[in-house]
């Protein structure tokens, strides 16, 4: 039966040199109250120091502010973190990027299934899922940087079984986790009621609670014993240690909804053709030539940013309901949430826990997935998780990278204050962006070109004014958008000239006007 105690006296069980668990994902999930009085407790006594952290995505709202992860940014405070992602707690990343953390950054689908292994007692997580990639350790094994690579830890080996070669994860104890629910009762049963993702906190508590460590969950309010009913308990109190009410202010349902929003539980559904169209610029552009792919009954990942533009066309045009979109966060069905609020979906059809999506994900689930791209380079492989010393990690990009059947990366040629005119069914282009992303060698390799060949995958480069397919060459030029010329428009902004087809083929004028397309599904 878990203890109901103030935020300040869970964290004092926490002592130097700990591992730590953390729960959430983004925007969502963070333990506010329990990370506000560590970081606290740390400053007034100098105690726990030293901590590894383990996450899948940071959390944070992508911006400096003292919330989530931020909070642990006070220097001698961290002294590792293993994480899927870092991106949304920006003095985190840049604490990394700096070398004044160890930094390894492992795919979110992998940290989740170490969760279970470390529960289960097992040595760790064998899977196939960074071959070829920045975790792989023929490249960086998982590192992020110098202080991670001076540790001489082992967090990925490469290991060949039936004259196969897989990734070996290996699991190790996690002492302490703090973590978040919605309701608990008088006893310590969690409920995740008002919480917009499943998340993995029943996973991680069971890893530390199976490691003999201490699990600590916030909570919106204290029920009274035996109102939760079964169902709707995620974490028996058997495996819950102690139980902190947090402030209203520390315990929002996500950084973007400081509103409860029942749509994003499922508790109430909503009309969804009022969800505004977005406006015809280059996002939306890009977000129709992507749509253009879209087939009946095929279920879709979407990633964050850009490839979340995808569902408001899908949305716009009538044709969401042909499809179900899945994110890896969890919700399957229903339109994603956009911007800061992404990870959740709005009239979701189902809310996986992130480790049972990553189950499906690396099973072959999905047929297709939309995600972002910051560089690609002349064999096809893709950066989006380091850029100099500014290291964000890759989330699950890689785990849905390597297992869709069909991939689609989608972005603006160009990176930096790019501004086109789109008119008349036309594109062009009245600014230039002022970085290039089709480079020579891309700085860290989150998409291998030459695993996708080895596993016959599908893949596709879309850009405002131009669309690439990967063949055994390198992207290969195949459409090019009505105003665009080679010349003047694509080659001077590439590092690397492209195979160029010899059907190559105008992008469709549709794309580039106002009023709906009226697409259908395979329309293309």
């Amino acid at each position: 039966m878990a203890k109901i105690v103030s935020a300040q006296e869970a964290v004092s069980v926490l002592k130097d040199g700990m591992t730590l668990g953390i729960g959430g994902f983004g925007a969502y999930g963070a333990s506010d109250e329990l990370l506000e009085a560590l970081a606290g407790r740390y400053m007034e006594t100098g105690h726990p120091a030293g901590l590894t952290v383990v996450a899948g995505i940071s959390g944070g709202n992508n911006k400096p502010d003292d919330i989530g992860f931020n909070r642990l940014k006070v220097p001698g405070l961290l002294d590792t973190i293993i994480a899927g992602h870092f991106g949304n707690a920006p003095c985190i990343a840049g604490m990394v990027g700096a070398d004044e953390v160890a930094g390894y950054a492992i795919p979110l689908g992998v940290v989740m299934h170490l969760y279970r292994a470390i529960a289960g007692k097992k040595p760790g997580v064998l899977t196939h899922v960074g071959l070829g990639t920045f975790a792989d350790p023929r490249v960086e094994g998982c590192k992020a940087n110098g202080k991670a690579r001076a540790q001489n830890r082992e967090v990925v080996s490469l290991v060949e079984l039936e004259g196969k070669e897989y990734l070996f994860y290996p699991s190790f104890p996690i002492e302490a986790c703090l973590i978040r629910g919605t309701y608990a009762d008088e006893d310590g049963n969690i409920s995740m009621a008002h919480e917009a993702l499943t998340d993995a906190q029943l996973e991680l508590a069971a890893a530390v609670h199976n490691s003999g460590g201490t699990v600590i969950v916030q909570v919106e309010a204290i029920v009274k014993r035996g109102t939760i009913p079964p169902k709707q308990v995620r974490i028996h109190n058997s495996a819950v240690d102690y139980v902190v009410k947090a402030q209203p202010r520390n315990h929002l349902q996500g950084y973007a909804a400081p509103i409860y929003r029942p749509e994003l539980t499922g508790e109430i559904q909503v009309p969804t053709n009022a969800l505004p169209a977005m406006k015809l610029d280059i996002r939306k552009v890009i977000a129709r030539r992507a749509a253009m792919e879209l087939r009946p009954g095929c279920l879709i990942n979407l990633g964050i940013g850009m490839p979340s533009g995808v569902a408001n066309v899908a949305n716009e045009e009538g044709i969401a309901d042909q499809m179900t979109l899945s994110l890896e966060s969890g919700p399957v069905g229903g339109v994603p949430v956009d911007g800061l609020g992404f990870a959740a979906a709005v009239n979701a059809e189902a809310i996986y826990s992130i480790c049972d999506t990553f189950d499906l994900y690396d099973g072959g689930f999905l047929d297709m997935t939309f995600l972002g791209a910051a560089e690609i380079d002349r064999q096809g492989n893709v950066n989006v998780s380091k850029f100099g010393t500014r290291c964000t990690g890759p989330g699950g990009f890689v785990n849905i990278s390597q297992n869709a059947r069909r991939v689609f990366y989608v972005g603006a040629f160009t990176s930096g204050k790019l501004t086109a005119e789109i008119s008349n069914g036309e594109l062009h282009i009245l600014q230039e962006g002022t970085g290039i992303k089709f480079v020579d060698k891309v700085q860290q390799i989150t998409f291998s070109a030459s695993y996708a060949a080895q596993s016959g995958q599908e893949v596709m480069y879309i850009t405002e004014r131009a669309v690439f397919r990967l063949t055994p060459e390198g992207p290969m030029l195949v459409e090019l958008a009505p105003g665009i010329d080679l010349e003047r428009d694509i080659y001077p902004y590439m590092a690397f000239r492209p195979v160029i087809s010899p059907d190559l083929k105008q992008m469709d004028r549709r794309i580039f006007r106002e009023e709906p397309m009226g697409l259908r599904p395979g329309d293309r």
